[in-house]
C-alpha cells in the first residue's frame, strides 16, 4: 500500500489587524483550491473550497510549510515569456483562430496573467536567420532600420501589449553586436566588442529603443549583454565583469541618461545563477557603474537538470545588493522531442526552479519562447527546445505542455505588486511560495513531485484545512 505523508501547510495573513486575531475571529473561513494532477490528466481543475478548523500544535513527525505575514520580502515586477522571432514566425503560421486562442492563452483575462514579454535587440538562435539593424561600418548609424521585425515580431508584441494593458513589462537583450564591431570579426563564438566601438554600440541602444517606441511599444527595460560568459556556436560576445562595468559606466549609461532614458531599467549579468555573486560583487563594485544598473538577470542553465540548482547564489546576491532586484530573464528545457511535449517532468522543472526563485527574492520572471513550432524552432543553428505551447504549422494543433500549467499556477493568481511572504519548510516532500496580492488576497502554491500523494494540513494560528497533494502535481490555494 502506498504510504500516506501526513504534513502542514502553516500560513499566515497579512491584514491591518493582527492576523491571529483575525482568523480567531473567522473560524470557518474557505480557502479556494486549483490543482493540476498528472495521474487524473486535471489541468488547473477547480476543486471547490476547503475550510478551517480548529487544529493544535503541529507535532515534530509533521512535515510543514510556515508561513508568517510580519515577515514582508520583494515585490514581484511580473512574470511572462519571450517574443522571439521564432514564437513570431510561428504564431503568424497558424489560423487566424488559433493566433487568437494562443493570446488569449497567455495574455487574456482568463490566461495566465503574463504581463512580461523580452525580446531579442539582432538576431539570436531563435531566428530563421542572421541579422543586425544597420550596415557593415556604419558607425554613424544612419542606415540603422527595424524593417526586419515589422514581419513578424513587432505586430506580436504589439497583439500582446494591447491584450496585457497597463502592467505590459516590456524589455531586450543583445546577443552580439554587428560583425564589424567585435574582435573575431563574427556574430558567432564569443569575441569581444571592440573598444573603440564602445560608444557606437551604446547608441545602437538608444536607436533601438527610439524605433520600437516610435512604433507604440514601451520600453521598460533592457540587458546588457545575453549571456556574457557564454562562447556559442550562434549569436554571443564575451565581457569579463570589469569590461561590463566600464561599458556600463563610461558609455551605455550616460547614453541612456543624456537621451532622457534614465528610467529604462538596466540589468546585468544575464547569464547563469553559478557566478551571479562574483559578476554582481564585481561589476556593482564602483558606485558609478551601480548607479546605472536596476537588477542583475539570470538564466538556469548551470544545472538545469538537476535538483540541487544554485538558488542560495541568489539569496547572498539579494543580501549583498538590497537595492537592485534578481530578475530570471531566461530558461527553457533544451533537447527537443516531440513524443515528450506532455511528460510532467517539463512542468516540475518550472514549478521547482519557480518557487525557489521566489523564494530567494526573484521580483521577475521570464521565461523563454511563448511558442515554438512541431521541431522545437525555427532555430538557425539546430538548438531545437520546448516551450509551454508548441503549435504544428503543419496540421494548425496547438499543444499545451506542463510547463504551461505549472507556470499558470503561480502566473494566473500571484499578480504583479504581489508581496512575498515569510516562508519555511522542514520537509522537502512539498515545495511552496506565498504572496500576499495587492487587494489582501493571499496565494499559496504548493508542489509535490514525488512518487507520494500526500495529505496535508494547511494550518494557520489553531486553524487548519485539509488538503490532499497528490503526487506528481501542483495546487493554488487562495485565501
Amino acid at each position: 500500500m502506498k504510504r500516506l505523508i501526513v504534513s502542514c501547510l502553516v500560513i499566515g495573513i497579512a491584514f491591518n489587524a493582527n492576523a491571529q486575531h483575525y482568523w480567531k475571529k473567522n473560524a470557518g473561513k474557505t480557502a479556494k483550491v486549483f490543482l493540476t494532477n498528472s495521474k487524473t490528466n486535471e489541468k488547473m481543475v477547480d476543486k471547490g473550497t476547503v475550510k478551517f478548523e480548529k487544529f493544535g500544535q503541529p507535532k515534530e513527525t509533521d512535515a510543514c510549510i510556515f508561513v508568517d505575514p510580519d515577515f514582508k520580502y520583494q515585490k514581484l515586477i511580473g512574470i511572462g515569456g519571450a517574443i522571439t522571432d521564432a514564437a513570431a514566425e510561428t504564431f503568424y503560421k497558424m489560423p487566424e483562430n488559433k493566433q487568437k486562442e494562443i493570446l488569449a492563452a497567455y495574455y487574456g483575462k482568463n490566461g495566465l496573467g503574463y504581463t512580461v514579454v523580452r525580446t531579442n535587440m539582432n538576431s539570436c538562435d531563435f531566428s530563421s536567420d542572421s541579422y543586425t539593424y544597420v550596415q557593415d561600418n556604419d558607425t554613424s548609424l544612419k542606415t540603422f532600420d527595424v524593417a526586419h521585425d515589422e514581419k513578424y515580431k513587432i505586430p506580436m508584441i504589439k497583439e500582446a501589449q494591447k491584450a496585457i494593458g497597463k502592467d505590459f513589462t516590456f524589455y531586450f537583450s543583445p546577443w552580439s553586436p554587428p560583425a564589424w564591431m567585435k574582435s573575431n570579426k563574427s556574430l558567432y563564438k564569443g569575441g569581444r566588442l571592440e573598444n573603440q566601438y564602445y560608444q557606437t554600440w551604446a547608441d545602437y541602444y538608444v536607436r533601438f529603443i527610439k524605433e520600437y517606441e516610435k512604433r507604440g511599444i514601451n520600453i521598460w527595460g533592457l540587458t546588457v549583454q545575453n549571456e556574457p560568459m557564454a562562447t556559442q556556436s550562434w549569436e554571443s560576445c564575451i565581457y569579463t565583469a570589469e569590461e561590463e562595468g566600464e561599458f556600463l559606466k563610461n558609455n551605455l549609461g550616460p547614453t541612456l541618461w543624456k537621451n532622457g532614458y534614465k528610467g529604462k531599467k538596466v540589468m546585468i549579468w544575464d547569464h547563469n545563477r553559478d557566478l551571479i555573486y562574483q559578476r554582481a560583487t564585481t561589476t556593482l563594485s564602483d558606485p558609478e557603474t551601480s548607479k546605472y544598473a536596476h537588477g542583475i538577470g539570470y538564466h538556469w542553465y548551470e544545472t538545469w537538470n538537476n535538483k540541487t540548482q544554485l538558488f542560495d547564489n541568489l539569496a547572498e546576491t539579494q543580501r549583498a545588493f538590497p537595492d537592485k532586484f534578481l530578475a530570471f530573464t531566461e530558461g527553457c528545457k533544451e533537447q527537443f522531442d516531440l513524443s515528450k511535449i506532455y511528460d510532467v517532468k517539463l512542468g516540475e522543472l518550472y514549478g521547482r526552479n519557480m518557487i525557489n526563485d521566489f523564494n530567494k527574492g526573484t521580483a521577475l520572471w521570464t521565461d523563454w519562447n511563448v511558442l515554438l513550432d512541431e521541431t522545437g524552432g525555427p532555430n538557425h543553428v539546430g538548438n531545437f527546445c520546448f516551450a509551454p505551447i508548441i503549435a504544428n504549422t503543419q496540421t494548425g494543433e496547438v499543444h499545451y505542455t506542463y510547463e504551461y500549467y505549472y507556470v499558470g499556477h503561480i502566473s494566473k493568481f500571484i499578480k504583479p505588486n504581489a508581496q512575498r511572504i515569510g516562508s519555511s519548510s522542514n520537509r522537502v516532500a512539498l515545495t511552496s511560495t506565498t504572496f500576499m496580492n495587492e487587494n489582501g488576497q493571499l496565494v499559496t502554491v504548493i508542489m509535490n513531485d514525488t512518487d507520494n500523494d500526500i495529505d496535508a494540513n494547511l494550518w494557520i494560528e489553531g486553524m487548519s484545512a485539509k488538503l490532499s497533494a497528490p503526487a506528481h502535481s501542483i495546487q493554488t490555494v487562495i485565501l
